[in-house]
């Protein structure tokens, strides 16, 4: 699934080539996770003025108006002049007069929804509930620590949940938890000043050092110009298990939780 690296990736891979591009048309093909919300045709004529991301949602602003895209589980955009026609697995293209902005997702559980602004029911209810932007200057340790304090739920599904920070998808959080010595169970209540100050600096360090290379290709994701991520290549944890831990040579374990694999060190991660 991409994660907030992967999207922010996404995002800086083309935010600067569509802005200020007008709208020519909409094609829509298969239904898709949320309706778009309204005719497509509504959007031609308008034009972009620029690319955010909260979360893992892409924020198109739009003169009037904007596009919420969501990847989903298995989603990627591209955006080019004179893409080749619409696959079977392509189900949105936003043409404009700098390049087609298309969504291709195999599984369909992505989305493109069209809100009258932020304020408006559909993106308040997408929006309205998630928590800090790990990369932003909003994310304080006192706020994050406060947050993390008030549940007793393991900590690796405290971050995964996005409540509190967003953006920490299941890859992330395992290295997060690694640099910090924390174990993936440990109760969020548990985790003392010291460690929830080292917590608080490895989501950011991850994070940024993920969107550096890339993001992560497990499977097929690519940015909106096609090129592929090589975070996973330089994980500590993720994906090792039975490998020795780099750091101390302890062979790294794996569990489930809440049906997504944890990995950790059992000795550089003691508690």
């Amino acid at each position: 699934m991409p994660e907030l690296p992967e999207v922010e990736v996404t995002r800086r891979s083309f935010a600067q080539a569509i802005a200020g591009a007008q709208v020519t048309a909409v094609r829509v093909g298969k239904p898709l996770r949320w309706p778009l919300g309204g005719d497509g045709g509504a959007l031609v004529g308008r034009s972009v003025s620029g690319v955010r991301r909260r979360g893992k949602y892409l924020l198109v602003d739009l003169d009037q108006g904007i596009l919420l895209v969501h990847l989903g589980m298995s989603g990627s955009l591209r955006f080019a002049l004179g893409l080749p026609p619409p696959g079977p697995h392509d189900h949105f293209d936003l043409v404009t007069t700098q390049g087609t902005l298309r969504l291709h997702d195999p599984r369909r559980f992505g989305a493109v929804v069209h809100a009258a602004g932020e304020a408006d029911p559909v993106a308040a209810k997408l929006l309205g509930g998630l928590g800090m932007e790990p990369l932003s200057d909003d994310f304080s340790l006192d706020a994050f620590s406060r947050g993390i304090k008030a549940s007793r739920t393991p900590i690796k599904q405290m971050l995964l949940g996005g409540k509190v920070v967003v953006g920490v998808g299941n890859i992330y959080a395992s290295e997060v938890l690694f640099l910090s010595g924390i174990r993936p169970q440990t109760p969020s209540a548990r985790i003392g000043p010291a460690r929830m100050g080292r917590l608080h600096a490895a989501i950011r360090q991850v994070l940024e050092r993920a969107v550096e290379l890339g993001g992560s290709t497990l499977k097929d994701f690519s940015n909106a110009d096609g090129a592929y991520g090589s975070y996973q290549a330089h994980a500590n944890v993720y994906g090792r298990e039975g490998a020795p831990c780099k750091v101390c040579g302890t062979p790294i374990k794996a569990l489930r939780q809440g049906q997504r694999s944890s990995y950790f060190c059992p000795r550089c991660q003691r508690a």
